[in-house]
């Protein structure tokens, strides 16, 4: 039990999780919930206690009980003691202002990574302005490897999101071929099938391998289905480069996503097995939001942002090429608003990046939110200055398929433009060589290459 008095108010919070949840910044869903302060002073007292806590009490105290919960075995018993050594006796204020510091190097913050639990990190972010967790966020560099190399210094990659109501083959591939003309799509070619059907899926990850085949391309693919029918397209010999699957911070959370860790282990072997990469090895690919442990009435009394980072622990047990929080996606039930949506974006990248994972963030709203464009540019700009390992290219930033809007082929071209960042070092040398990107590293194609006209016959 923690108490701090605030003037003449005295606040006490019970346990952990009560102190977490009353610590967050405003959001619809910690209010949904009934766990968020109930006024502005006692969410500054729930900081003030969080900001004198040890470290070290979240490897005592858990917010979900040990024997209820496999996520937390996982993060509890996969801890890396010595890595956590160096910040052991800090509390999480001055573990903040250690962050801050020169101390905190790339170097360091990579061998920390495995000291480091979901709610330690979850914590320091409650007690964060944005701009420390662009700042720290930053210093973090994760590096992962399929046919190219993701997550280096000056690069941004952008996920290439075909998406098409009725999966139409010649509309996947017209907005995969844009997406490419425009340089996008090194993170992966990653579709959403509408029909959600073995044989479906199996016709897109055919469609898409023959066309990444076609054109050389140093980039993989990826449908978006359940990992139980991403096992059986890999028995029946399907070209899978990568597994996916949405995940989240309590055992049930993900039960009611119809899966655990044996089924994700299952899936990460299997996928492995088939050596497809060229350069590396990372073969997962993690979807996750802030209020999804909420809506499927899993969270166990936790605030929203705690269970994100949870979620983080079960990414981290696979060695994913890509991790992507789809912040806005949920809607505003849980994020209401783009200062709620920038704020949470902020935070689950910061978090992601601390515990070592390669973070994309789909900058995102959906159109019942209180929320626009102008929101998503400012989300999409510092996340790029925190340094984002990817976000979507979807054309004309309007999922059809999905219906909710994101951020677009030329979203991305702006952004690296603005910052001077390049794609993966392996698909910009590929733009270079069929002439769509220039000497200055810009995507300027004068004319449409060769070897995309055999395609449009």
């Amino acid at each position: 039990m923690v108490a701090t008095a605030l003037g003449a108010a005295r606040f006490v919070f019970p346990d952990l999780k009560t102190l977490l949840a009353k610590a967050s910044p405003p959001r619809s869903g910690d209010c949904l919930a009934g766990v968020a302060a109930d006024s502005a002073q006692e969410r500054v007292a729930a900081q003030i206690a969080l900001a004198d806590l040890p470290l070290a009490t979240f490897l005592n105290e858990v917010v979900i009980p040990y024997e209820d919960d496999e996520i937390t075995r996982l993060i509890i018993d996969r801890h890396a003691a010595a890595a956590f050594a160096p910040v052991a006796s800090l509390t999480v204020g001055s573990f903040r202002d250690w962050l801050l510091s020169d101390a905190a190097t790339d170097t360091s913050l990579a061998a920390l990574a495995p000291g480091l639990t979901p709610e330690m990190v979850a914590a320091v972010a409650k007690i964060a302005r944005n701009q420390d967790l662009i700042l720290i966020a930053a210093k973090c560099r994760v590096t992962t490897r399929f046919r190219n190399t993701i997550g280096l210094p000056g690069r941004l990659s952008a996920r290439l999101q075909p998406n098409h109501p009725t999966d139409d083959p010649q509309g996947i591939l017209a907005s995969v071929i844009d997406g490419l003309l425009l340089g996008c799509g090194d993170a992966v070619i990653g579709v959403n099938p509408a029909l959600d059907s073995p044989q479906r899926c199996g016709e897109l990850l055919r469609l898409i391998d023959d066309l990444r085949q076609r054109l050389d391309l140093p980039t993989q693919s990826c449908v978006l289905t359940h990992v139980t029918t991403t096992l059986q397209l890999i028995g029946e010999g399907a070209p899978v480069d990568l597994a996916f699957q949405s995940i989240g911070g309590t055992e049930a959370t993900n039960r009611s996503f119809g899966i655990d860790l044996a089924l994700l282990r299952e899936a990460h072997e299997a996928t492995l097995s088939l050596r497809r990469g060229t350069v590396g090895d990372n073969c997962m690919y993690f979807e996750t939001g802030q209020g999804s442990s909420l809506s499927a009435g899993a969270h166990h009394g936790c605030d929203q942002q705690t269970l994100e980072a949870r979620a983080y622990a079960v990414a981290r047990a696979f060695r994913p090429l890509l991790v992507n929080s789809v912040v806005g996606f949920i809607g505003p039930e849980y994020l209401f608003d783009g200062k709620q949506i920038i704020r949470a974006g902020l935070e689950d990248h910061f978090c992601g990046k601390l515990l070592g994972l390669p973070m994309g963030c789909d900058v995102c709203y959906t159109n019942h939110a209180e929320a626009d464009q102008n929101d998503m540019d400012i989300l999409l700009t510092s996340l790029a200055v925190a340094g984002v390992t990817f976000v979507m290219g979807v054309p004309g930033a309007d999922d059809v398929m999905l219906n909710y809007q994101s951020t677009s082929y030329h979203d991305v071209l702006a952004t690296r433009q603005m910052l001077d960042l390049k794609p993966a070092p392996e698909f910009a040398d590929w733009l270079t060589s069929v002439g769509l990107m220039d000497e200055r590293g810009l995507i300027r194609p004068e004319a449409l290459p060769a070897r995309f006209l055999p395609l449009l016959s």
